[in-house]
């Protein structure tokens, strides 16, 4: 694996270790992954494990092909986790073939036109994207079931918040929740959550400080944010947020994955 290609592993072990842990995505070796996070350990068997994350995958391999690079070049793992103007080149035409090729045979021809026609209204190959389109938990919100898809949407995308305070390994972290209005999801204004950093002494993101910028996945901090790197989460979450919202679909629960 090429230096660049290691040091993409890691960042890609760092946001997909939390689901991971609760056994949600990816191969059961999530304590390997948080050991080789926490370590900068890289090599082929972090690419392996990351090879085995199913539902992120193909978005590395499609956000590669369309930039030249590498499923796990570091700015492909960026681009897919936190987002960027890297991904107007993604979305379009070889996005909706993507997606056609991996769900189509699950869906309808009304379910998978749905699903396109968020593309069509601005989504791209971004983490949250597959959080609030693909998997059905804005369908069920819909349906009426309120806050427990809610509650799983808000802690399987990415967000970002702010440190207030350390204790232990535990951090106070100001962020921004999910609300649904019974139409749209969108953000409530900032409150205080607690976030863990670390496990067993081992941690995903490098250490942090009270006023620092983290990105967040379920209750882990994952790593520290730049000013580029929040205004590249905050910007597409926006994005896929009203991409999804413009289209009023309700994914199906067969296409959880």
């Amino acid at each position: 694996m090429a230096p660049c290609e290691a040091d993409g592993a890691v960042m890609f072990g760092r946001y997909a270790f939390p689901p991971n842990e609760r056994g949600y995505c990816g191969p059961d070796r999530a304590d390997e992954l948080l050991e080789r996070v926490a370590n900068h350990a890289s090599g082929p068997a972090l690419a392996e494990v990351a090879r085995g994350f199913e539902g992120a995958w193909p978005y590395l391999e499609l956000i590669g092909e369309c930039l030249g690079r590498a499923p796990l070049d570091p700015v492909v793992v960026r681009t897919y986790w936190l987002g960027g103007p890297e991904l107007a080149r993604c979305g379009g035409r070889p996005f909706v073939d993507s997606l056609e090729t991996r769900f189509r045979p699950r869906l309808s021809r009304l379910e998978f036109e749905r699903l396109a026609g968020a593309v069509v209204a601005g989504a791209t190959p971004h983490h949250n994207f597959h959080v609030f389109g693909v998997y059905p938990w804005v369908g069920l919100m819909r349906g009426g079931m309120g806050e427990v898809p809610l509650q799983v949407l808000d802690r399987c995308r990415i967000r970002w918040g702010r440190v207030a305070a350390l204790h232990g390994d535990t951090a106070v972290v100001y962020s921004r929740s999910l609300t649904w209005d019974g139409r749209q999801l969108t953000l409530r204004a900032a409150a205080p959550e607690p976030a863990r950093l670390r496990r067993d002494g081992q941690a995903l993101a490098h250490a942090v400080q009270p006023g620092d910028w983290v990105a967040l996945h379920w209750d882990w901090v994952c790593d520290r944010l730049g000013p580029s790197e929040l205004a590249r989460l905050r910007r597409s979450t926006a994005i896929e947020l009203d991409a999804v919202g413009a289209c009023a679909y309700s994914a199906p629960a067969t296409v959880l994955a």
